[in-house]
């Protein structure tokens, strides 16, 4: 174990050097589905008519001369406004209430009231103005509005692209939906690159599209300590460390390259022989420190496909011939006036 090591190891981290098998689950991990988060569901509900829905209710009848024939027809159409109350009129059929039941519901119930008043009536209901049954999108896209959900299911990426799309890259979008009192956010990409985090919209969802640039930080024995934002969707760790200038050639620790990071607990859950002790417990996120020693050729090939996430904090240890070095740095001017006056005594002497 290294001096660095030895100041950080403690029961609140865990120290974690990156092989194979940490690369493979932690460098290439995906966050847990956006569907998943807070309970937010992807299941398709019944469409429930409300207050302020227009409607459009046909009505057939078996012969030309029932109530609702007309001369082109043996059907009239009927055009009706959900009001305050709940309730439509419907001709012979009277105040129906409509606000909470399904369309399936209301022309059931419309058709048996007219039995027995019309000739075998039919009945079809339509909604043609759903205001009830909508979403709420806001925030950096094109038309941000109020959109109406579809019968056949309105999905998050469908609402996005009828709102014009986003005004930012996909993976500096922060997708925010509020559903109730529930709400789970996700990068704009994850919904392609995860098909489940496509969820179902319903009504009443609210959702929330922000410009959220990623980054990570560097510092210690880098040529420039520097706070980076990702230029692409991913950024690896060899990225990384490039885009800090590298490491210091004078005082870095190749052998002491650390990546500072809140991980996921399942996916701490994944590696072989990590006593986590009591920080697994209940716990959502683990601090975790990952340790790559890149005297290891090998650790090159894992810096390239280990991905780094927004907020990490990459450090480079500082050699321990290092410090020794700071020392004669300091030094240096004394030493050069000894020798300056051990001359100038040297030659008065002569």
């Amino acid at each position: 174990m290294t001096d660095v090591e030895q100041d950080i190891a403690s029961s609140d981290y865990l120290v974690i050097p990156v092989d194979s098998h940490v690369a493979e689950v932690a460098g290439r991990y995906r966050p847990q589905k956006f569907a998943d988060y807070f309970g937010i569901k992807s299941r398709r509900e019944t469409q429930i008519i409300g207050v302020g829905d227009k409607l459009r209710i046909n009505i057939w009848e078996a012969d030309s001369q029932g109530l609702f024939s007309t001369v082109e027809g043996k059907s009239t159409a009927i055009g009706s406004v959900v009001d305050q109350s709940g309730r439509i009129f419907v001709p012979y059929a009277g105040r129906i209430q409509a606000s909470g039941r399904s369309v399936e519901s209301v022309r059931t119930i419309i058709q048996n009231a007219l039995v027995g008043k019309a000739i075998e009536p039919q009945v079809q209901v339509t909604v043609e103005g759903n205001q009830t049954n909508s979403a709420v999108i806001v925030g950096d896209v094109g038309k941000p509005g109020t959109y109406p959900i579809s019968l056949a299911g309105t999905r998050l990426l469908e609402l996005v692209a009828n709102a014009g799309g986003s005004r930012a890259k996909t993976f500096e979008t922060m997708v925010t939906l509020k559903r109730g009192n529930r709400q789970a956010a996700t990068l704009l990409q994850d919904l392609f690159d995860v098909p489940e985090n496509n969820v179902l919209l319903v009504k009443g969802d609210n959702v929330l599209l922000t410009q959220k640039a990623r980054s990570f930080t560097a510092f210690g024995a880098v040529t420039k300590t520097t706070i980076k934002e990702f230029p692409t969707q991913t950024v690896s760790l060899a990225e990384a460390l490039a885009m800090s200038g590298g490491l210091n050639d004078r005082s870095a620790d190749p052998r002491g390259v650390y990546l500072f990071r809140f991980e996921d607990a399942d996916v701490v859950r994944k590696f072989r022989n990590v006593k986590s002790g009591e920080l697994l417990t209940d716990a959502f996120q683990v601090p975790v420190v990952y340790k790559l020693n890149l005297r290891d050729p090998k650790a090159w090939f894992l810096a390239r496909y280990f991905e780094m996430r927004d907020k990490d904090m990459l450090y480079v240890a500082n050699h321990n011939t290092a410090e020794f070095g700071k020392f004669l740095q300091i030094i240096q001017p004394l030493l050069s006036s000894a020798r300056a006056t051990q001359l100038i005594a040297e030659t008065a002497g002569n």
